[in-house]
């Protein structure tokens, strides 16, 4: 079965690298949705609070993660190693800013080096952390592709901006337009289709750049 038939049957199995204030909700909105889901994190005492039914962000009640395991379509890792399980990786790592203001990209760099272990073909990987224009095509998809994949034709590679407002009331995850950006027609369409299940709204732009730029 092709990746875009898995996501609109929701069969692809989503993977969350990040499970923090952005990566978290993202993941049980897939759920939420039937999707088969595993988060990924560095943070042992997340993954452990998480795998207990506990939350750690004040805004994500601890019943809607027991609510996830119960249904079997959630648990957190992380064995980076289980990358390769899964059909969407989805990187919502943080990029805090620097001294200069600018966002500090290290964080993704250091995914991307670690996703490069596991990736397989036919996967899709879309970026959401906010960051300048140009990452994802010039800095993630040079290290993606030392797996000896070709990007945009053995793998699928989107950028989306995250869109969560934790202390507005009004929006949540789901209701927040969605920016997909990619540069090449199957990967956009694979990433839009993917949101398409989980968000209201999804608006495609022409590349990862112009997606990148709706966030500065």
């Amino acid at each position: 079965m092709s990746l875009l038939q898995k996501i609109k049957d929701h069969e692809a199995t989503i993977g969350v690298i990040g499970l923090g204030y952005v990566g978290l909700p993202l993941i049980l909105e897939f759920v939420e949705e039937k999707f088969p889901t595993i988060g990924f994190d560095v943070d042992d005492a997340k993954v452990e609070m998480l795998n207990k039914g506990e939350s750690y962000i004040k805004h994500i009640p601890a019943n809607r993660i027991q609510k996830a395991l119960d249904k079997k379509l959630f648990h957190a890792t992380a064995d980076f190693s289980k990358l390769k399980d899964v059909d969407c990786i989805l990187v919502c790592v943080p990029t805090p800013l620097n001294k200069h203001r600018e966002p500090d990209i290290s964080y993704i760099e250091n995914t991307s080096e670690t996703i490069s272990q596991h990736l397989r073909k036919e996967q899709l990987v879309v970026l959401e952390s906010s960051t300048f224009p140009g990452t994802t095509e010039e800095v993630m998809r040079p290290i993606l592709e030392k797996s000896g994949l070709k990007g945009h034709d053995e793998f699928y590679l989107a950028f989306s901006p995250e869109r969560e407002d934790p202390n507005n009331p009004n929006f949540n995850t789901k209701t927040i337009p969605k920016v997909v950006g990619a540069n090449d027609p199957t990967s956009l369409e694979l990433a839009k289709t993917l949101y398409d299940q989980v968000i209201v709204k999804t608006v495609p732009v022409s590349s990862s750049q112009a997606a990148e730029a709706t966030k500065l």
